[in-house]
């Protein structure tokens, strides 16, 4: 079956940090407000002459990062389920405009009350949840592989690399700096991803938009990545902006250049050509030229990170991670890629 060519839409918006509040009851003003800003920006992008099939929001564009406020803080006071409040807000805009909605909010799941995770989600045009991802590799909050027996008994390998099938095409979700982990895009690929859509919120980083282009070309993906306008969340000075769609070729579509609020970055895209270059036997694709029998002993034995490090125990800040770092570098230095310091 041919899919019809759409129109993709990255909405840069400004996003407040919501944890500078002094409590719950002002913190939920700022992501209320915030929320308010990216609908009003949705609906400007679908009354606009180009409307979207859909659109992608930044990664923290709701709450913000949480910096150092400690696990049990940010849970009570910012944090909420998905689907839930946010969402909610954002369903009642897919379905009166038929659109699919990207985007990322930090969540909390009743199995595990007392972590929260860094999740993207996208929304389809009858509201419903289609996509929930969970960071993997993560700076100072819960990752699934941080409980990974336990995350896997609960949700399989369906729920730790979700793809949706839908009338656009396979999409997939991730977030910010997992487009320079190249392993998340490839476990897309492989479940059959042809879109990649990447909620981000970092400063301009010359790293991260080759990273953007590589994602892209080596999956043979469309990536749809919308940054955050203004001030990067982790950071009171180095901005944002640089959303970009970028095609199967590694072609980049679309540019915001600029770091202020704008929906200009937009671009139309062809799952049938996509899909034709996946079936083209020539040297251009790299997919049905892949070899992986060839890295499978590799991976399979790696042990570098420690999996399940935190399943007996959850963190409050990010100085409790020293104990799983220590024990990442002896499996580094065991492995040989670390010299015996």
């Amino acid at each position: 079956m041919t899919l019809a060519p759409w129109r993709a839409t990255c909405l840069q918006v400004e996003s407040r940090i919501a944890c500078t509040a002094r409590n719950k009851e002002d913190t939920w003003k700022i992501i209320d407000g915030n929320l308010a800003r990216a609908v009003a920006m949705i609906v400007a992008a679908c009354e606009g002459p180009t409307p979207p099939k859909l659109v992608v929001l930044p990664e923290f564009a709701f709450q913000g990062p949480p910096r150092a406020v400690p696990v049990e803080d940010w849970i009570a006071r910012a944090c909420t389920t998905m689907p839930g409040p946010i969402t909610d807000r954002l369903a009642d805009v897919a379905k009166k405009y038929g659109i699919f909605i990207a985007g990322n909010h930090f969540e909390v799941d009743p199995r595990w009350p007392d972590r929260y995770f860094n999740s993207s989600f996208c929304l389809d045009p009858d509201g419903e949840m289609i996509l929930r991802y969970r960071r993997i590799n993560t700076a100072s909050w819960t990752s699934p592989h941080d409980i990974l027996e336990d995350y896997r008994a609960a949700y399989g390998d369906e729920g730790i690399y979700p793809v949706a099938d839908t009338e656009l095409g396979r999409l997939a979700i991730f977030p910010c700096g997992e487009i320079s982990v190249p392993e998340i895009s490839r476990m897309f690929m492989m479940r059959g991803a042809e879109v990649l859509l990447h909620p981000n919120n970092e400063p301009l980083s010359p790293t991260s938009d080759a990273a953007k282009i590589c994602r892209a070309a080596e999956n043979m993906c469309y990536l749809i990545s919308a940054n955050v306008a203004g001030t990067a969340g982790f950071s009171d000075t180095l901005t944002g902006g640089h959303s970009q769609i970028v095609d199967f070729r590694g072609q980049v579509l679309s540019l915001a250049e600029g770091a202020e609020e704008t929906l200009e970055c937009s671009a139309m895209i062809d799952i049938g050509a996509l899909q034709a270059a996946r079936r083209d036997t020539g040297m251009g694709n790299g997919l049905m030229r892949s070899r992986w029998e060839m890295y499978r002993s590799s991976y399979g034995t790696a042990d570098f990170y420690p999996a399940n490090g935190l399943a007996e125990k959850a963190i409050q800040t990010a100085d409790d991670f020293g104990d799983l770092h220590e024990r990442a570098l002896r499996n580094l230095e065991a492995s040989g890629v670390l010299r015996p310091s």
